[in-house]
């Protein structure tokens, strides 16, 4: 039998030689990090050496795991420098309105009524897209003043000369006059890249306190159902947007203007984490045609389309619902042209999903006028590709409004044809059955104003249709008491005889 004493000391070696082993093996392993630590404040460091294989890197079974930041460079990541590049270009805007008023001197006390002759003043953002000084904000922050101001981030300040103000993209161009000194700009971020998570940084002055930035992501994208203007299509963001904020830039991580921040979803009037932004490729459409015609033409397709449902959807053997069922074609219109078909369920433009009318609408607005839109189309099953040459709409546009005058009951009113333009103008349905003669408003302290209202379409007089202008004044020029009426108001056709 063996001595336990010598059994002993055989262990002891044993475990001697495994602990030297196992010493060895730490050393060799654990050198580079020690290496590393043992190099000078300044040296190059190679991180990789030591961290995890990034996510998806190597084999499936090797998953990421956390680590702790090995530098200080990781510990004090930052925004700074990306807004001290960016925040010079968002500027604040300042607008001024005369008001008058023929309040009592109680009113103005009591209700808060202006006194005639005051100044109403407000307070927006904007961002400075052309180094010359081409300055955009939304119109909602421009809208009836009498002067601009714009203030840059140095605090300089200029008067504003207001280049284009178009409501229903809810966006104006200012110029401002610096001489020869090139201010700093943001430039134009390609929108059909950004994706939901995006991160994104809003730059503007809510509530006047000052330039302010907050950070989110993009929540959303193609957000159709806002109803902030007639073009929307809008990106939706987390980063705080509060009242002042308006105009002001959205950025990417690239410093890049995303959108111009436009509105909120709030029911205190502060930010919730909803908020909306225009799309840069439409703001640059509307900068465009401000600096160069002064006029923002809005392309047409000439159709009309409906949201396709689940249960349209599963008859055109869709698996989701998506695109846009056309209802009408304009005659003789650029559809038309083109051979779209009632029918036809158009799912893409220029490669972009669609799934409502306003946003085919936005997205062939984007194009200039005389450019080719390319409409993924199914028809019968068959996806076919068309291209549509978008273009303004025909027809009488504002400036052809007539005012009648005379002894009638037209006097005072201003008319227009119908057309497909003044449609677009003005929000109406250029499909509308039947031909008339829109009022476009009525003057105050006239005849008319006892009989019509805008947005009256006439549709007859005395049993003459008016298809033009020119047949209703050879109406009213014949004169007489009474007045066979007939009109259509909110949808409704109202006929009735008016004696005078």
């Amino acid at each position: 039998m063996t001595d336990p004493r010598t059994m002993t000391k055989h262990v002891s070696k044993l475990l001697a030689f495994l602990s030297v082993a196992v010493l060895m093996l730490l050393t060799v392993a654990l050198a580079p990090m020690f290496s590393q630590a043992e190099r000078q404040p300044g040296e190059t460091t190679e991180i990789a050496a030591v961290l995890p294989p990034a996510p998806g890197a190597g084999t499936s079974s090797q998953a990421a795991q956390p680590v702790v930041p090995q530098s200080e460079a990781q510990i004090y990541l930052s925004f700074a420098p990306l807004v001290k590049a960016a925040s010079p270009a968002v500027v604040n805007v300042y607008t001024a309105k005369n008001v008058k008023s023929r309040a009592s001197t109680m009113e103005q006390l009591l209700y808060g009524v202006p006194a005639q002759g005051s100044v109403q003043n407000s307070l927006g953002s904007g961002v400075i897209v052309g180094a010359d000084g081409i300055v955009v904000t939304n119109n909602h922050v421009i809208q009836g003043a009498d002067s601009f101001r714009v203030v840059l981030s140095d605090r300089r300040e200029y008067p504003a000369e207001l280049l284009l103000a178009d409501e229903r993209t809810d966006l104006a161009v200012l110029k401002i006059d610096t001489g020869t000194e090139r201010l700093p700009t943001l430039t134009f971020a390609d929108t059909r890249a950004v994706q939901v998570g995006d991160l994104v940084l809003a730059i503007g002055n809510p509530f006047g306190v000052g330039q302010t930035v907050t950070n989110g992501i993009i929540s959303a994208t193609a957000r159709t159902d806002v109803g902030v203007s007639d073009y929307s299509f809008f990106l939706q963001t987390d980063a705080a947007v509060n009242p002042g904020n308006s105009g002001g830039a959205l950025i990417n991580t690239k410093g890049e203007l995303v959108g111009v921040n436009t509105a909120i979803y709030s029911r205190t009037g502060g930010s919730v984490g909803i908020g909306f932004a225009i799309p840069s490729e439409m703001v640059k459409r509307v900068v465009d045609a401000a600096v160069n015609s002064g006029t923002f033409v809005r392309p047409w397709l000439g159709l009309a389309a409906q949201a396709v449902s689940f249960d349209i959807a599963r008859t055109q053997g869709l698996d989701r619902p998506v695109g846009v069922i056309v209802t009408e074609v304009y005659p003789d219109g650029p559809a038309a042209r083109a051979g779209l078909r009632r029918g036809d369920l158009v799912t893409a433009i220029d490669a972009r999903e669609v799934f409502d009318e306003k946003g085919l609408k936005f997205l062939a607005a984007v194009r200039n006028p005389g450019e080719l839109a390319q409409l993924t189309v199914l028809r019968a099953g068959q996806a076919q590709t068309i291209n549509v040459q978008v273009e303004p709409p025909p027809g009488a546009t504002e400036a052809d409004v007539v005012l009648l005058s005379g002894a009638s009951i037209f006097n005072g009113a201003r008319v227009i044809e119908l057309s497909p333009r003044l449609a677009e103008e003005n929000g109406l349905d250029p499909f509308s059955k039947g031909s008339g003669i829109y009022v476009h408003s009525v003057t105050r302290g006239t005849i008319s104003r006892n009989y019509f209202q805008p947005g009256d379409i006439i549709r007859a007089v005395n049993g003459k249709t008016t298809k033009s202008v020119r047949d209703l004044e050879g109406v009213v020029d014949k004169g007489g008491r009474d007045w066979e009426i007939e009109i259509e108001r909110n949808g409704r056709t109202v006929k009735g005889t008016v004696r005078t």
